[in-house]
């Protein structure tokens, strides 16, 4: 991997850029220490900003929202605008005024979208992107087309002989995740970081975000979530291992998720769903929080194959994901699971187009692979596309359905 920096390509810029051209509010959410402060100061440097962490800006933010946003410059910059809520309504009647594309330029790092009160304020005034941990692309400085690629049709079978540097190194970069701070230090205190960083999340934006002022069932949720990653989500059984009620962890899982540290994706339906188990997948969305959490070392994934495997299933929906964000907004995800336990791990839609992901971390195939991508694309009909099993080969191989392909993991940040 690429030594650390303070500075690495974010792909998202570009749509940000196109945003500020044609919209009065752009919002960049994602998680804290995502980059999104860099990323909006690098953007505009001469853009007037102001940090709404600073004890006074919050304040007067708070107590007056009108007067505030009357008193900003035409063109500014909100940093961590979640702190105070009210501003929306208050950014929506100054808009109304003034709809000049790029006026504000906010950032969170808490999904305004799903706050109470919040969503309807900015109601086709708005633009959001969602900037993510770095991806493996972002931190190998790579453009990061492997999603392009694929729906170009331009994903072939070709022979390169096995990448010593594809399969060794892949427990070491999913323990690292994507938190730009984390990656300046070596494994050991790394994982202290993620362990503050989480403390900091859930002291500070927890309290503000949901009122929540007893946090420690929420941190253990996230610790009971995370040995989990990867699994179908079992509300009950969460319920009874945390002793309380299932709107309680309902109502948790929902604030998670607002704080961008976990994702759920929902089960894909076809027309004939009878058979379909509907329960939703959950994801932690960074790998190096997510194998913090669960003590996961880079050892312990060689050892651990089972846990291994649905971190490493995580960790490619992520750079699925993210990579979409900047590649076609319009792409959905989610997973498919039949009642017999036929599966495929990621599913990808774009209209009534259908692509099916399989993850392995190992390096051998075997007749079995592309079964559960075989059975999505009868249930797909004419809207399939591609089957793709991610494994930790060298050579993108084509299997016995020729819809189908084995495409190195290494893919995802090499294209």
């Amino acid at each position: 991997m690429t030594a650390p920096s303070d500075l690495y390509p974010r792909h998202l810029e570009k749509n940000v850029r196109a945003a500020l051209e044609d919209t009065p509010v752009v919002c960049v959410l994602g998680p804290r220490q995502s980059g999104k402060t860099t990323l909006v100061r690098n953007l505009e440097p001469d853009r007037a900003f102001v940090s709404l962490e600073r004890k006074a800006d919050y304040q007067y933010a708070r107590e007056d929202p009108d007067g505030f946003v009357d008193g900003l410059p035409e063109f500014v910059t909100l940093d961590e605008v979640q702190c105070a809520p009210r501003l929306l309504n208050a950014i929506k009647f100054s808009v109304d005024r003034n709809r000049k594309p790029g006026r504000f330029l906010l950032t969170g790092s808490a999904n305004l979208l799903l706050l109470p009160t919040v969503s309807e304020s900015l109601a086709g005034r708005e633009d959001t992107a969602h900037l993510l941990p770095l991806t493996e692309a972002e931190k190998e400085r790579r453009p990061g087309r492997f999603l392009r690629t694929l729906l170009d049709g331009t994903v072939r079978a070709v022979v390169r002989g096995e990448r010593p540097d594809a399969s060794p190194a892949l427990p070491e970069r999913l323990v690292a995740g994507g938190y730009p701070a984390a990656l300046t230090r070596p494994p050991e205190r790394a994982r202290q970081w993620h362990r503050r960083y989480l403390a900091t999340v859930i002291r500070r934006d927890v309290r503000e975000i949901a009122r929540i002022h007893d946090a420690d069932d929420l941190a253990l949720l996230l610790r009971l979530l995370a040995v989990r990653d990867g699994h179908l989500l079992n509300v009950s059984k969460l319920s009874r291992q945390l002793r309380a009620n299932r709107a309680t962890v309902d109502r948790y899982l929902s604030v998670l998720q607002r704080l961008f540290l976990v994702r759920t994706l929902p089960a894909w339906r076809p027309g004939d769903a009878a058979r379909l188990v509907t329960t939703p997948k959950l994801h932690l969305l960074d790998s190096g929080l997510a194998a913090t959490l669960a003590r996961l070392t880079a050892a312990g994934c060689r050892r651990r194959r089972e846990r291994f495997g649905h971190l490493l299933e995580s960790f490619v929906a992520q750079q699925l994901i993210a990579q979409a964000a900047w590649t076609d907004p319009d792409l959905e995800f989610w997973h498919y699971r039949e009642q017999d336990f036929a599966e495929v791990d990621i599913v990808m839609t774009l209209g009534d187009q259908v692509w099916g992901f399989e993850v392995k971390s190992t390096a051998s195939l075997s007749d079995r692979d592309g079964r559960g991508l075989a059975l999505l694309a009868e249930r797909s009909g004419a809207g399939f596309r591609r089957g793709i099993v991610f494994y930790a080969g060298g050579s993108i191989r084509a299997l016995r359905d020729k819809r189908m392909l084995a495409v190195p993991l290494s893919e995802l940040w090499t294209r």
